[in-house]
């Protein structure tokens, strides 16, 4: 089911270089679009449009009676559905921006673009926006303590169901509170390159958002 909606609220704290990144970054979920989201039904403009951008005003699919109310946050999402062959490929979701609800009726609702982090579509749909906190000691590279290979992950896909990354890239993993992971924690990335005798390659190192 759907998260329930956020509170009403009128003011968006302001945000840092470093949270705006974070929160444009896929979201931690492999299930993509929650069952009964809210979506961008279209705009009010005479000629029509398809795609959004920031300041943009847009309608929602939904009103006052499906749980909306004036001043709400929504981070906009999408769905990945590429269908790439591979294990994590179409799984999970991109963040396109967020808006917040100017104008609402029993059937429908009118919200701002406030930050676009990709082109925004109709289509796309809504969850609730929450300011991302940055753990502590992110930008340090200071790394203590040994690789744990007893508790091994995979990275699962990033941003547009990518494959590769690079610095200061996002990636979505296969781990999470359930095995001991938490904000702050740093990883190692090794690459098993399946070769009988031969140990795994050191790629990288990342840090838990």
């Amino acid at each position: 089911a759907a998260a329930a909606p956020a509170a009403a609220q009128s003011d968006m704290p302001a945000l840092s270089s470093a949270q705006i990144a974070v929160a444009c970054a896929p979201p931690p979920t492999f299930a993509g679009e929650p069952d009964h989201a809210r979506h961008i039904a279209g705009t009010q403009d005479t000629a029509p449009r398809t795609v959004f951008g920031s300041h943009d005003l847009v309608v929602l699919d939904g009103g006052a009676k499906d749980g909306l109310q004036l001043g709400q946050w929504f981070f906009v999402r999408r769905a990945n559905r590429f269908g790439m062959a591979g294990p994590g490929h179409g799984r999970g979701a991109k963040t396109l921006g967020w808006l917040h609800v100017v104008a609402v009726n029993d059937a429908t609702a009118i919200a701002q673009v406030d930050q676009t982090c990709g082109g925004v579509i109709a289509g796309d749909y809504l969850e609730p926006f929450v300011a991302p906190a940055e753990p502590a000691g992110v930008d340090t590279a200071a790394t203590a303590g040994d690789p744990d290979f007893e508790n091994l992950g995979r990275i699962v896909n990033g941003s547009e169901d990518r494959s590769t990354f690079a610095n200061g890239d996002f990636a979505l993993i296969d781990r999470g509170s359930e095995q001991g992971i938490a904000p702050g924690q740093r990883v190692a990335i090794y690459r098993d390159l399946r070769v009988a005798g031969l140990p795994l390659a050191s790629v990288g190192e990342a840090v838990v958002i």
